[in-house]
């Protein structure tokens, strides 16, 4: 199964929308928990949300960070980079969850983000989930060291 995810990884790479394509099932599922609004049905959707991204982000670079097959089932972390057309940088980090049945990919489910621009601390994120900020345990730097 991952030799799928792999073959996946190379086409995109090489902005081979068609080799790509090739690897979906005709009624491939797709969805994104953390967005329920972007879940969609079909290669032919698939295709097109590839064509405007290869067109938005010319120098697109998708890497496969690592996978893991388990059952029909890959488990796949991607970082993506490149910068948009009108030279802003772009960059997107997340796991792919991919069902893959008869050498197809049947589903998927995307937890991709792009990264922020800010350096929001893990305080304020805490705080954005929450509404409290956590008390720093005594000895604790600021930041982490490198």
């Amino acid at each position: 199964m991952s030799e799928v995810v792999n073959r996946l990884a190379a086409a995109l790479d090489a902005h081979d929308l068609e080799a790509a394509a090739a690897l979906f099932h005709h009624d491939y599922r797709s969805s994104q928990p953390a967005h329920p609004g972007r879940a969609f049905v079909g290669r032919a959707q698939m295709h097109a949300n590839w064509q405007a991204i290869f067109a938005g982000i010319p120098d697109i670079h998708t890497e496969l960070v690592g996978s893991v097959d388990d059952g029909n089932t890959t488990w796949s972390e991607w970082d993506w980079t490149g910068h948009r057309a009108d030279g802003q940088r772009f960059r997107a980090r997340g796991v792919i969850l991919f069902e893959i049945t008869e050498g197809l990919i049947t589903a998927g489910r995307l937890y991709m983000e792009e990264l922020e621009n800010d350096e929001e601390g893990i305080e304020e994120a805490v705080h954005s989930m929450s509404g409290r900020t956590p008390d720093k345990p005594q000895g604790t730097p600021d930041k982490p060291q490198d």
